[in-house]
C-alpha cells in the first residue's frame, strides 16, 4: 500500500483507529494538517468520522491557509477512504489550487502587460521618427539617440520584471521546499546593492537578531529582499541610511527594510503592492522603477505562506516588513 500512495499523483495520510497517523507522504508538512502524529484540522477529522460510520468514501474540497498569515490558500479535493477490515483510513489530498490561481493571473497579467509595454515601445517609435527627421543635426541626434536608450533599458527591465513576476506565479516553493538562510540572503543583497548606495552616499546598516532559517525557495526570497533593498537606495535622498534588520518573533521571521526617503502618502498605501502602481511616474521613471517590484515582493511573501506591510510618513521615510514562517528545529541548529 506504501508503495502504490508513493505513486499516486495526490498527498496521502493513513491512519489507525484512534485517528493516529501511521503513514504521511513526504510533502504533506505544506498543509500543516498533522501534530505530534494526529490530525490538527477539524474538518478534515468530521470527514474521517464520517467515513468510521458509513464505511464508504467520502468526498470534500477544503481551503487551507498557506501559512500563519496572509491571504494566500491551498485549494484542495479530499477523498477519504476506509481500507479494508483493520480499521485503517486512507486520506488523499490533490491540490487544486495551482491550477485556478495561474488561470486567474494569466487573464488579469496579459491584460496588464500589453497596456505597459506600449508606453516605452511607444516612445521609442516616436525618437526613432525624431531622428530621422534630424539628419542635418547631430547635437539632436545625440540627444535623441539618449533618449532612445534609456527608453531601451526601461523596456529592458520591464521585460525582466515580467520575466521573473511570471515565474513565480508558475512556481509553488512550498511543494517541494529547501532550507532557506536569510542571513546569508541579505548579505548577497547588500553586497549587490552597495554600489549604487555608494554613488549616492547612503549607508546601509544590517543588524541580526535571530538565525533567520525558513522553508521554501531561495531564489523568490532573494529577489523579494533585493527589491526592498534597492526601492530603499533608489527612493532616498543623498547622504542618508538605510536600516535592514533580521529578527525572529514568535513563529515568524521579520525582515524589515527602513530608509529615510520621501515617504508614501497615506491614502496610496494601500495599493502600492499593485502589479504596474507607481505612487509618482514622474519619480518611477527618473529611477527606472516598472512598477512590478513590490507586487514580487508580496508574491514571494504569499508563496511562502507569510505577507508584507509597510509604514510612511511623507518626508520622514519608510520601512517594508516582509515575514516568513519560522523553520523551528533549523532555528534550534543555528542557534547552537
Amino acid at each position: 500500500m506504501t508503495a502504490l500512495l508513493e505513486n499516486i499523483d495526490a498527498e496521502s495520510i493513513v491512519l489507525s483507529p484512534g485517528e493516529f497517523v501511521v503513514y504521511e507522504s513526504e510533502s504533506i508538512d505544506a498543509f500543516n494538517l498533522i501534530r505530534e502524529n494526529r490530525l490538527n484540522n477539524e474538518s478534515l477529522l468530521q470527514l474521517v468520522r464520517a467515513v468510521r460510520r458509513s464505511k464508504t468514501m467520502q468526498e470534500a474540497t477544503m481551503e487551507l491557509p498557506r501559512g500563519p498569515l496572509g491571504d494566500g490558500t491551498h485549494d484542495l479535493l479530499v477523498r477519504v477512504i476506509p481500507i479494508g477490515a483493520d480499521g485503517l483510513i486512507c486520506i488523499l489530498i490533490f491540490d487544486d489550487s495551482e491550477m485556478r490561481r495561474l488561470d486567474s493571473i494569466r487573464r488579469d497579467f496579459v491584460a496588464n502587460i500589453s497596456h505597459e509595454l506600449k508606453t516605452p515601445i511607444g516612445a521609442l517609435s516616436i525618437l526613432s521618427e525624431a531622428v530621422l527627421g534630424a539628419a542635418d543635426d547631430p547635437e539632436a541626434i545625440a540627444r535623441f539617440a539618449n533618449k532612445m536608450q534609456v527608453e531601451a533599458k526601461r523596456l529592458s527591465d520591464l521585460v525582466q520584471e515580467i520575466i521573473n513576476l511570471s515565474r513565480l506565479q508558475d512556481t509553488d516553493p512550498l511543494k517541494n521546499p529547501n532550507d532557506v538562510n536569510l542571513d546569508e540572503i541579505l548579505k548577497e543583497a547588500i553586497d549587490q546593492s552597495r554600489l549604487s548606495a555608494e554613488k549616492r552616499n547612503i549607508e546601509i546598516v544590517y543588524s541580526k537578531q535571530s538565525p533567520g532559517m525558513i522553508k521554501g525557495d531561495g531564489r523568490q526570497v532573494e529577489m523579494a529582499v533585493s527589491n526592498l533593498i534597492e526601492n530603499a537606495i533608489n527612493y532616498s535622498a543623498e547622504g542618508t541610511r538605510v536600516a535592514i534588520a533580521l529578527k525572529q518573533n514568535d513563529a515568524l521571521t521579520e525582515v524589515s527594510v527602513t530608509d529615510q526617503g520621501i515617504g508614501i502618502p497615506e491614502k496610496e498605501l494601500e495599493r502600492i503592492f499593485e502589479r504596474f502602481y507607481r505612487v509618482d511616474p514622474a519619480r518611477s521613471r527618473e529611477t527606472g522603477g516598472t512598477g512590478l517590484g513590490l507586487s514580487i515582493v508580496k508574491h514571494v511573501a504569499t508563496n511562502h505562506g507569510g505577507d508584507v506591510s509597510v509604514w510612511s510618513v511623507e518626508g520622514a521615510g519608510s520601512t517594508f516588513t516582509i515575514r516568513f514562517p519560522t523553520t523551528p528545529h533549523l532555528s534550534a541548529v543555528e542557534d547552537k
